[in-house]
């Protein structure tokens, strides 16, 4: 059985299924998780982690060894969610805007709990979920956004200042109930 990751990737290009075991049992937590950053519904995020899977275990022979091991896999996780939500036309960007109300304002993120974190994710709209998460969680630039979403900088820009924005209601109104009860 192969220990190391170069190990693992080399048996894993001539086929070896232990070390498609080792490598899928080693990244399926951070993989899957993921999947279900950008797909509130389980299985939708379960099928989308299988299908990016068999598209890493097809195609690791392609990988050079340039670059992060991980990040490759990432990238391939990302790109299949995002074609699933192109697919299911569940992607739905609000009209662009050229000047916003507000400025974009920084979220106090460290006093969120991890859990709280993921449900304020998974409430944003999908068009508002896709960007946060390709630009916060995953470090694209608007305009890698833009070209992976067939959309504008502008658009990319507003959308995540729109989430950025429904999650301060969330917070405000979260805050507003606890002082309540």
């Amino acid at each position: 059985m192969p220990l190391d990751l170069n190990n693992i990737i080399k048996q894993c290009k001539s086929g070896n299924r232990e070390a498609q075991k080792a490598l899928y049992n080693k990244y399926s937590p951070l993989l899957l998780g993921i999947c279900k950053r950008y797909l509130s519904n389980q299985q939708d995020a379960e099928d989308v982690f299988l299908e990016g899977m068999f598209k890493i275990f097809d195609n690791i022979k392609n990988y050079k060894g340039e670059g992060s091991f991980e990040g490759w896999m990432k990238r391939i996780m990302v790109n299949e969610a995002l074609m699933h939500i192109r697919k299911h036309k569940k992607l739905k960007l609000m009209a662009e805007w050229t000047q916003l109300d507000q400025p974009e304002q920084p979220l106090i993120l460290d006093q969120l709990a991890v859990e709280e974190l993921k449900f304020m994710i998974e409430e944003l709209p999908t068009g508002y979920r896709t960007i946060f998460n390709l630009y916060v969680l995953e470090g694209y630039k608007h305009r890698e956004i833009a070209d992976l979403l067939n959309i504008s900088i502008n658009t990319s820009k507003s959308q995540l200042i729109l989430a950025k924005k429904k999650m301060q209601e969330y917070l405000k109104k979260k805050d507003f109930d606890e002082k309540v009860s």
